[in-house]
C-alpha cells in the first residue's frame, strides 16, 4: 500500500536509528542491505507524504479524508444537530443588535424626547440586553458542546490509528519509520484538534453572523445590502487565492514537520548508535537543514497572511466608506433615517470583522486537512497478511512444518525472488538449524514460518494446514519467534515474562525463569520480579534481556519455536548457561534455530545450509562436518576463531 520512505531516515552507519539493530536483513538475497527500505518508496504510489499531487490524486485523497471524517462523526449525529441549533439561534440573537439600535434611535428616542415616553426606549434597551445575554449564554453552551464533540472525535482517531497500525503487517512497519507513526499520533492529531476546538468555532460563528448580517442589512436597507454584495466579488477572489496558495503551503509544512519529528525522535531513541559511531556532528547538520526547511515552509505561509489581512482591511474600509457616503446622501435628502444608516454601518463592520476569524480558520483548516490526509493514508493501509475468512482450528498442534513449492520475494525494484520453489519438511519435534552467509534467506524462511509474510506462490503449512487458513489465535499459540532484539516493554520483569501467557501465576512465571537460568539474576535485582525494567529494558544488560525473552517463550509453551540469532547478545558464560536451558526449552517441540555461533547449532538434530535462497546442504551436524562441504568449512572457521 502507500508507504513513502526517505532513505535519509536510515542511519548511514548501517543501524536502525530506533532500535540500534543492524539494518542488514539476511532475508534480502543479492541486494544491498538496506534495499528492503527502498521497497517502501516504490510501493508509495499514492505518495501520502508528498506535497504535490495530480488533480485525480487530490480528489481521491480529499474523498478518502471526508469518508474518514464522516465515519467518525456519524455516531455523534444528535450532538452535531444540537450544536448546530444552538449556534444558529445564538448567531440570530446577536445579529438583531444593530437593528434594535436603529429602532431605538429612529422611533423610541423621538418619543422620549418629544412626548416624554421612555417606555419604548426602555423596551428596546431591555430587548437588546435580553438578546445579547441569551446569545452569550448560547455561545457558552455551544463551546461546551463542541468540546464534547471534539474529544469524541480525537479519542476515536487516536484509538483507530493505534489499533490499525498495531495490526498492520510487518512489511508496513519495516518500511514506515517510527517517527512518522509518532507524527501521525502527535502533531497531526494536534492540528486536527486545534481546528475542531477553536478555529471551527470561529468559522461557524463568522459564517452565521455574516449570513444573518446580510439578511438583516437587506431588511433595513437593501441598497446598502447591494453595496456589500457587490464587494463580495473581490472578496471571493481574494479568499479563493488564499485557499489555493495556503493549501499547497500547509501541505508542505506537514511534510517537513513530519521529517523534523522523525529526525529528532530517531536520533534520541537511537542515541547509543549515534554516540557509538560519533554521528553527533552529522546529525546536527541534518537537523539544522530540516529545521531550516521547516522555517522556510512556515515563512511561505505567513507571507500569504501578509497579503490576506491587509486585503480584508482594505475591502472592509472601502465598503464602509461607500455605504456611509451613499447613506449620508440619502439622509440629507430625507430618504434614509440616521439610525438605519448607523445600523447599516454596524452591519458592514460586523460582516468584515469575523473574516479575520475565517482567515485563522483557513490557517488551521489547511494544516488540519493536510494532517487528516496523512492520518487517512495510514488508516487506509491494508495488512498484506490477512486473517482467513473461515479459519481452520488447530486445537492440539504437533509441530510438523512443510514448505511446498514456496516462492517469495520482497516488493520493490530489483528485489527478485528470495526463495524459489522451496521444498522443506520438518517432522514434529525436530530441531533444525539454519546456517549460511548474511543474505542467504534464513530470516525470510523464519518469517514465513511465523507468518509475518505470506508466500507469493506455494504454501507453508503446520500439521498439514496452510498457515493462511489457520485460525490466527491457534497460530500465535503454536508458533513463537525469539529474535536478537529481545524487546522489553516498560513495566516489571514479571510483566514482561507474562507477555508469553497473560494471566500466568507468579509461580509459573518464576518456574519459566528458573527453566532458562534467569531466576538468579532476577532475584538479585532491587525488587526482584517486581523490578521496573524501564524503557526498552534499559535498566538491565542485553544478555539479561535475552534470558527474559527465553523465559517469555518458555512460558508461552509453543509447539514450534523459532530462535533468530537469539543467543547473539550473550557472553560465553551466559551462552553456556542458555545452552543448558535450550535443551529443556526445545524438548518435545519443533525448533528452527538461526545462528552464526555454531555452538548453538550443536544441539540441532539437523542442519540446513542456505546460499542465495536455496538449501544447498541438509543433514545431521556430524555428517555435514565429515562431508567436507560448506558447513564443514564454516565449522573449521568457527574452531579457528576460538583458538
Amino acid at each position: 500500500m502507500s508507504t513513502e520512505f526517505d532513505p535519509a531516515e536510515r542511519d548511514p552507519a548501517g543501524q536502525d536509528p530506533v532500535s540500534g539493530d543492524p539494518t542488514a536483513d539476511d532475508s534480502a538475497v543479492g541486494r544491498d542491505p538496506v534495499a528492503s527500505d527502498a521497497v517502501a518508496s516504490v510501493r508509495g504510489t499514492r505518495g501520502e507524504d508528498r506535497d504535490t499531487y495530480s488533480r485525480a490524486e487530490s480528489r481521491a485523497i480529499r474523498s478518502r479524508s471526508l469518508r474518514l471524517l464522516w465515519s467518525i462523526l456519524r455516531p455523534s449525529r444528535r450532538l452535531i444537530l444540537l450544536t448546530a441549533l444552538v449556534v444558529v439561534v445564538s448567531a440570530a440573537l446577536r445579529a438583531v443588535g444593530p437593528m434594535l439600535i436603529a429602532v431605538g434611535i429612529d422611533e423610541a428616542l423621538p418619543l422620549a424626547i418629544d412626548d416624554g415616553d421612555w417606555w419604548a426606549t426602555a423596551g428596546v434597551v431591555l430587548a437588546y440586553l435580553l438578546a445579547g445575554g441569551a446569545g452569550a449564554a448560547l455561545v457558552g453552551w455551544y463551546i461546551v458542546l463542541i468540546a464534547r464533540l471534539t474529544q469524541a472525535v480525537m479519542i476515536e482517531l487516536r484509538t483507530r490509528i493505534f489499533r490499525h497500525t498495531q495490526r498492520l503487517s510487518l512489511e508496513f512497519h519495516e518500511g514506515y519509520t517510527s517517527g512518522r507513526i509518532i507524527s501521525r499520533q502527535t502533531s497531526d492529531l494536534e492540528s486536527i484538534q486545534e481546528l475542531l476546538d477553536g478555529s471551527l468555532n470561529e468559522l461557524v460563528d463568522a459564517v452565521l453572523i455574516g449570513s444573518f448580517t446580510v439578511i438583516a442589512l437587506f431588511i433595513i436597507d437593501w441598497r446598502s445590502g447591494l453595496v456589500l454584495v457587490g464587494m463580495g466579488l473581490p472578496l471571493a477572489l481574494l479568499m479563493r487565492w488564499f485557499v489555493r496558495a495556503s493549501q499547497r503551503g500547509f501541505r508542505a509544512t506537514r511534510v517537513v514537520s513530519a521529517r523534523l519529528i522523525v529526525q529528532f525522535v530517531e536520533t534520541m531513541t537511537g542515541i547509543r548508535a549515534v554516540q557509538a559511531f560519533r554521528r553527533e556532528a552529522r546529525n546536527d547538520r541534518v537537523f539544522a537543514r530540516v529545521s531550516d526547511d521547516y522555517r522556510v515552509a512556515n515563512l511561505r505561509v505567513i507571507k500569504l497572511y501578509g497579503v490576506l489581512d491587509p486585503g480584508l482591511v482594505l475591502l472592509a474600509n472601502l465598503t464602509i466608506a461607500l455605504v456611509l457616503l451613499w447613506g449620508a446622501l440619502r439622509v440629507s435628502d430625507g430618504a434614509l433615517a440616521i439610525g438605519v444608516l448607523l445600523a447599516a454601518v454596524l452591519y458592514v463592520r460586523n460582516f468584515f470583522g469575523p473574516l479575520d476569524d475565517v482567515a485563522m480558520f483557513l490557517n488551521s483548516y489547511q494544516s488540519a486537512a493536510a494532517a487528516l490526509e496523512k492520518v487517512s493514508g495510514v488508516l487506509e493501509e491494508a495488512p498484506t497478511v490477512t486473517d482467513p475468512l473461515r479459519p481452520v482450528p488447530l486445537d492440539r498442534a504437533r509441530g510438523e512444518l512443510r514448505f511446498d513449492g514456496v516462492d517469495f520475494g520482497y516488493a520493490g525494484p530489483g528485489g527478485g525472488l528470495v526463495l524459489s520453489g522451496c521444498e522443506l519438511f520438518v517432522p514434529a519435534g525436530q530441531t533444525v538449524a539454519l546456517v549460511g552467509t548474511t543474505g542467504a534467506g534464513k530470516s525470510t524462511l523464519a518469517k514465513l514460518i511465523a507468518r509475518f509474510y505470506d508466500p507469493l506462490a506455494g504454501s507453508v503449512s503446520l500439521d498439514g494446514i496452510d498457515l493462511r487458513h489457520l485460525d490466527p489465535g491457534d497460530l500465535r499459540r503454536a508458533i513463537v519467534m525469539v529474535t536478537q532484539e529481545a524487546y522489553l516493554f516498560s513495566g516489571t520483569v514479571a510483566d514482561n515474562i507474562a507477555l508469553g501467557r497473560p494471566g500466568a501465576s507468579s509461580e509459573e512465571i518464576r518456574a519459566a525463569a528458573r527453566a532458562v537460568g534467569a531466576d538468579a539474576f532476577i532475584t538479585a535485582l532491587p525488587d526482584g520480579y517486581d523490578t521496573d525494567v524501564h524503557k526498552r529494558g534499559g535498566r538491565i544488560s542485553a544478555g539479561q534481556r535475552q534470558l527474559i525473552s527465553f523465559a517469555r517463550a518458555f512460558l508461552a509453551d509453543p509447539v514450534v519455536l523459532i530462535l533468530d540469532e537469539a543467543t547473539a547478545s550473550l557472553d560465553l558464560p551466559g551462552e553456556r548457561l542458555v545452552q543448558e536451558a535450550l535443551q529443556r526449552l526445545l524438548a518435545d517441540r519443533t525448533a528452527v534455530i538461526i545462528a552464526h555461533r555454531l555452538s548453538t547449532v550443536a544441539i540441532a538434530d539437523r542442519v540446513l545450509v542456505m546460499e542465495r535462497g536455496r538449501i544447498v546442504e541438509d543433514d545431521e551436524p556430524a555428517a555435514l562436518i565429515a562431508g567436507g562441504g560448506r558447513f564443514a568449512a564454516l565449522h573449521r572457521a568457527w574452531l579457528d576463531s576460538l583458538a
